[in-house]
């Protein structure tokens, strides 16, 4: 059975960047290609206006994702990704924003409702503030969780443990309780460099 589709079966990123760059006018802080991916930079506080360009003018019907990124070092830390696909002309394009953790970005959630979820997810991981959702909730983790996991700076390690408790019916903290002391296993692997024969060896000296 075939398919017939309006959408090409390979999409090029030939005359991309020139045109969505014409749309974006000064809203694109930057635009370059990158692992075969249209990439755009825009203006932090242009985000909305932007995503409704390439919606509108540019076929990007579909909001596939929002991601965070982390970068400690910089001045403005995170960076928001929204991974944009035109159904029509099947290609995809990511636009990025910079921010901080003082300086919100723009909900995109009058665009497209299930921003809501994803922003709310970049929100709960990285704390990130996105102005004017609703419903700025955490998502993933739990009632009461301290930090934001997804940053680089987040302890791997610590004092105190989390786990879910029967009796408050919610996630709590506690002192780390180790079940066990530190033992050494003997697995009888020879690829720990075993200088005894291990079971089945004389079966491979008699086929020898």
């Amino acid at each position: 059975m075939s398919v017939v589709h309006s959408a090409p079966r390979f999409a090029s990123n030939d005359g991309v960047i020139e045109a969505v760059s014409a749309t974006l006018g000064d809203r694109l802080v930057s635009a370059h290609e990158a692992h075969g991916e249209v990439v755009l930079t825009v203006q932090r506080d242009a985000i909305a206006a932007a995503l409704q360009l390439l919606r509108d003018e540019h076929e990007y019907q579909q909001l596939m994702e929002i991601a965070g990124v982390d970068y400690p070092n910089r001045a403005e830390r995170f960076e928001v990704v929204y991974m944009l696909l035109s159904l029509t002309r099947n290609h995809r394009v990511l636009v990025k924003v910079n921010a901080a953790e003082n300086t919100p970005v723009p909900t995109v959630t009058h665009l497209w409702p299930v921003a809501g979820w994803l922003e709310r997810e970049v929100f709960d991981l990285y704390g990130v503030i996105f102005e004017g959702n609703a419903d700025l909730r955490r998502i993933l983790t739990d009632y009461g969780f301290e930090g934001h996991p997804f940053r680089k700076d987040f302890p791997l390690t610590g004092y105190v443990e989390l786990r879910y408790s029967e009796e408050d019916k919610r996630v709590v903290y506690e002192p780390v309780k180790l079940a066990q002391d530190l033992r050494q296993f003997d697995f009888q692997s020879p690829w720990e460099g075993a200088d005894y024969a291990l079971p089945g060896d004389e079966k491979a000296g008699a086929a020898q």
